[in-house]
C-alpha cells in the first residue's frame, strides 16, 4: 500500500471509491463541496496495486481554532479488512500535527476511532447540531481543546446538519 496526497486526476476515482464505501452519493458531494469552497486541508489516498483503494479527507473548522475535522474516510469495499482506512487516519492525524493543527473531531463509530485516540468526553460541551455519543475529538497539542464553546464545521457541512 502507497499513501500519498490526492491529485486533481484522482478526482474521478476519488468519488468512485467514496460512492461505492458509502452506497450512495451524499458523502462525495460533500468532497466535492469541500474542494471547492477551498476546505481541503489534507486529503489522501491510498493505492494498492497502483490503483486507489481508499481516501480521506480533513478540513479546517470554523470553530475552535485550529481544529480539523475528519470527513470523510472511504475504502473499496473489496478492501475492506486490510487497515486502509487506519493507515490513511493516521498519516492525515501525522500530517495535521506537523502542520501545527491542534485538535481534529469527527462524528462516526467510537469503537472504531477511540482506536486513534479519538473519545467522545473531548467533544463533551461544545455546542453543535451534530452533538452526541458520536462526536469524538482528539487533542493533536496536548491540551488544545477547552472542552466548551462553539463547535462548527467547514459550511459544506452545514446541509448534513439539518
Amino acid at each position: 500500500m502507497r499513501l500519498r496526497h490526492e491529485t486533481e486526476a484522482d478526482h474521478d476515482t476519488v468519488r468512485r471509491v467514496i460512492e461505492a464505501a458509502f452506497g450512495r452519493e451524499d458523502e462525495a458531494h460533500l468532497v466535492d463541496r469541500l474542494r471547492a469552497e477551498g476546505d481541503a486541508a489534507i486529503s489522501l489516498v491510498a493505492e494498492v496495486d497502483g490503483r486507489i483503494a481508499g481516501h480521506v479527507m480533513f478540513s479546517p473548522m470554523r470553530s475552535p481554532a485550529g481544529a480539523l475535522g475528519l470527513a470523510p474516510v472511504s475504502v473499496r469495499p473489496d478492501l475492506h479488512g486490510n487497515g486502509i482506512g487506519g493507515a490513511l487516519i493516521r498519516e492525515g492525524l501525522e500530517e495535521a500535527r506537523k502542520r501545527g493543527f491542534t485538535a481534529c473531531f469527527v462524528l462516526g463509530d467510537p469503537p472504531y476511532y477511540t482506536r486513534f485516540g479519538f473519545t467522545p468526553e473531548r467533544a463533551r460541551g461544545y455546542a453543535t447540531p451534530f452533538a452526541g455519543p458520536f462526536l469524538m475529538a482528539l487533542d493533536l497539542t496536548p491540551g488544545a481543546l477547552s472542552g466548551e464553546g462553539e463547535l462548527a464545521y467547514a459550511r459544506a457541512f452545514d446541509d448534513l446538519a439539518e
